[in-house]
Parts: structure tokens; C-alpha cells; sequence
């Protein structure tokens, strides 16, 4: 099955399942505070991973003790899909073992 653009309103909802995460422009984003630069670098190898296992990635920026996400469909014209929420829920999943917020 082909990936598709999702709807605006399709996104809105997506979104309310994914607290701190938002739109911002035509990507889906979130930044996370961590402890430490070492921790928010850890973070940085594990989401990297996760990219990996699903051959899809996101922006990334590595702050002090900052991790920022962003995320669209390049295969898609850049468009916000499925395949982008799947990555930002796996992100959510591991956040916790990183003590981020």
C-alpha cells in the first residue's frame, strides 16, 4: 500500500494523541528537555536507531540538554503521513527511559 498525504483534520487528530508533539508547517515536531547533554545525545543514538528499523528519518538537533524532532514525507512532496506518526510514537515510547519531558 502506497503511503498518502494526511488531511489536515487528519493530522489535527493525530495530534492530540501525541501531547507536546505539533504541527509546524508542513512537519510534525517536538522538542525534549533532558538532564544532561550526554542524555540528550544518548537519545539522539537511540531515535537514530529506531530511523533505522523503520528506513525513515527526522530532522534531528542536539541542544545543550535539548533534543529537537521534526518529521515529514519526503516521498510524499514533504507531506505529513502515517509513517511520520509511527515514527513519533516510537520516539514517545522511549522518551521515559531517557527521563525526558
Amino acid at each position: 500500500m502506497a503511503l498518502e498525504p494526511l488531511s489536515q483534520k487528519d493530522v489535527e487528530d493525530r495530534l492530540r494523541e501525541l501531547p507536546g508533539w505539533s504541527l509546524e508547517e508542513d512537519r510534525i515536531a517536538r522538542t525534549y528537555r533532558l538532564g544532561s547533554h550526554l542524555a540528550a545525545a544518548a537519545m539522539v543514538v537511540h531515535v537514530a536507531q529506531i530511523q533505522d528499523e523503520l528506513d525513515h528519518h527526522s530532522d534531528l538537533v542536539l541542544g545543550y540538554r535539548t533534543l529537537a524532532l521534526s518529521v515529514n514525507t519526503h516521498s510524499v512532496g514533504g507531506a505529513v503521513t502515517e509513517k511520520d506518526f509511527e515514527l513519533a510514537q516510537r520516539v514517545e515510547d522511549i522518551a521515559p527511559g531517557h527521563r525526558a519531558s
